[in-house]
């Protein structure tokens, strides 16, 4: 009899088990790519330095270039996620960019985190935006909580057909929800590569252009490690990109959760110091998305 009774026991554990992770399915990571399983360089090859076996990478900034690198292949939806430690001491006039960028020109869509330098004591401000259907001119920008200098942090761009999710460590700085519904445009067509910049911008990344970069500081160095790409590649299997099965289309990734939210709350009320959806001088009308909800 006590046998029976484990065994129903362990029947309604199993039934149990299945229909909770059919609700909330699990997401394992996968492991961290080396730069040159994802990546390739496409902007000056001698300022980009593999570090720890391909583990990690070293950007730089002198007087002569700046660099970049692309991912090989284009993602329609998922996640990607790269720890990055940021220029040291005085950068101003210097902008780290990680982005996805559809490379379609008038009618690109974009999703970008830009770093922008700051005067040593001064706080690190991340700008994002985002291109939908060529559209763009959707800045926010959030001064970091933290010293992004001294150590990496973990940098996130998600992306399913609901929502888009910018994290900082597992902290979401911005939402872009999908109002199609509404006549306001989500990228879900157009596949994205993966970039990354370090560049010379002082006619605007510092205080509107008053700071202008010291060259004296050069060079300006960057790290980059934990490479991380999740999505459906382009080219790839036609239907992984409308396939619901997907982890990031679950429903515990349809919106953010209760945690989630109020970091969310908290990052707006006490580090955002610009939003384009309140900027007057520029809309004088609140962009339509705004209206809708961010």
């Amino acid at each position: 009899m006590t046998m029976f009774l484990q065994s129903l026991s362990l029947r309604k554990a199993s039934v149990f088990l299945f229909f909770y992770f059919l609700a909330f399915p699990l997401h394992v990571s996968a492991r961290p790519a080396t730069f040159l399983q994802d990546f390739r360089v496409t902007w000056s090859d001698s300022h980009i330095k593999q570090i720890d076996g391909g583990r990690a990478i070293q950007l730089v900034l002198d007087q002569y270039a700046g660099c970049g690198f692309a991912s090989k292949a284009k993602y329609l939806f998922g996640r990607v996620s790269m720890r990055i430690k940021l220029i040291p001491g005085d950068s101003a006039g210097t902008v780290t960019a990680f982005y996805m960028n559809s490379d379609t020109d008038a009618v690109r869509d974009e999703l970008d985190f830009e770093f922008l330098g700051n005067r040593t004591g001064q706080p690190y401000t991340v700008q994002t935006n985002i291109f939908a259907h060529g559209k763009g001119d959707r800045e926010q920008r959030v001064n970091l909580w933290f010293d992004p200098a001294a150590d990496f942090h973990l940098y996130t761009i998600f992306w399913n057909h609901q929502h888009i999710v910018f994290y900082v460590d597992d902290v979401p700085i911005r939402v872009y929800k999908n109002h199609e519904a509404k006549g306001i445009p989500f990228p879900k067509l157009q596949p994205m590569g993966v970039y990354s910049t370090l560049w010379e911008a002082d006619d605007w990344a510092t205080r509107g252009g008053l700071e202008k970069i010291d060259w004296s500081k050069a060079p300006f160095y960057a790290y980059y490690k934990d490479f991380d790409i999740e999505g459906c590649p382009v080219p790839g299997p036609a239907t992984c990109a409308s396939n619901r099965g997907n982890w990031w289309e679950g429903a515990t990734y349809q919106a953010l959760n209760a945690m989630e939210a109020r970091k969310y709350r908290w990052v707006r009320m006490n580090h955002m110091i610009y939003d384009y959806c309140t900027d007057k001088s520029r809309y004088p009308t609140t962009p339509p998305e705004c209206v809708a909800g961010i």
